[in-house]
């Protein structure tokens, strides 16, 4: 199985971007978790979307705040998918890490998940994966197969308590 790089632009973010680590390892799949900066070691972050392919991963997700450049250096230097996740910050509630991620130039896209979103990241990563793994596409549907079951029995639990009214 292809690995997930999970990127992240200072150890601050770890907080947040755990939930995708967790999330990853859940479903089996292997990650590994570096910290790269798009504006103090654009070099490193270069090289390892260069090698990226070629080093047995098949999506990175990268997470930053603030002037949020890393996805996009990454996806510039790389064909495999990058996802990114805006981290808040204590400037502009993540907005500006918002824009600056979902806003690429044409031919470097990067998928977007919400601000603070390590856990949609991970599922969209592992989406991506199970296009080419059978076992991992089964426990997406058994996933989803639980939230909605889940949503059920709170409807049945609301049903109840609307009806004693």
């Amino acid at each position: 199985m292809k690995k997930v790089a999970v990127i992240m632009g200072s150890d601050s973010d770890l907080p947040v971007v755990k939930e995708a680590i967790t999330t990853l390892k859940e479903f089996g799949i292997p990650v590994e978790a570096h910290v790269m900066s798009a504006h103090r070691t654009p070099a490193a972050a270069a090289e390892f979307a260069k090698n990226a392919a070629s080093n047995g991963f098949g999506v990175i997700i990268a997470a930053a705040g603030k002037a949020a450049h890393l996805a996009g250096v990454l996806a510039g230097h790389t064909t495999l998918p990058v996802i990114g996740i805006p981290i808040k910050s204590s400037t502009l509630d993540g907005l500006d890490a918002l824009l600056a991620t979902v806003q690429m130039p044409m031919g470097i896209p990067v998928a977007t998940v919400a601000i603070d979103g390590a856990g949609n990241a991970a599922i969209l990563a592992a989406q991506m994966l199970a296009l080419s793994d059978e076992g991992l596409a089964q426990q997406l549907l058994d996933r989803k197969k639980k939230m909605e079951e889940g949503v059920k029995a709170k409807d049945a639990k609301l049903q109840e308590a609307v009806a004693a009214l």
